[in-house]
Formats: structure tokens, C-alpha cells, sequence
């Protein structure tokens, strides 16, 4: 999937609130697929349960909570 279109998915996802925060570095994000697991480590490493993020290293799950995590420290 192209870098944009990634981003399109991932700001579809936080409007239609999908992304659910577990605890500080923990999410469960709601798919078209399924419902996946998105976890932060301590060096700010994301990683994420699906299939494609497996494969790829980026989703618009893990790109979701990357743009939650930005917004949250701006305010």
C-alpha cells in the first residue's frame, strides 16, 4: 500500500474511533480485517499484530497510533 493512501487509512480509522488505548503503549485498533493488537515499546518502537505489519513493517493500524501518540503530546 503507498505511503498516502496508508495515512488516508490510518486518519479513517482514528475519525471513525477504532483506535482504542489500552494503557500507556498498548492499543487495540479496529480493522476492516479484524482487531489488532498495536504496541509501543520503551524506545518508542512500534509493532503490530497484523498480517501486513508482519510482512511489511507498517500498517495503517501501526500509523494510526503514531498519529494518536503525535496529537496526544501537542496538547
Amino acid at each position: 500500500m503507498p505511503l498516502d493512501a496508508m495515512i488516508d487509512k490510518a486518519m479513517r480509522l482514528l475519525k471513525a474511533g477504532r483506535v482504542e488505548r489500552l494503557s500507556y503503549n498498548q492499543f487495540n485498533v479496529i480493522g476492516d480485517h479484524g482487531t489488532y493488537n498495536v504496541v509501543r515499546n520503551r524506545e518508542g518502537k512500534i509493532n503490530c499484530s497484523c498480517p501486513g505489519f508482519q510482512s511489511r513493517g507498517r500498517c495503517s493500524h501501526s500509523t494510526a497510533v503514531l498519529i494518536m501518540s503525535g496529537q496526544s503530546r501537542r496538547r
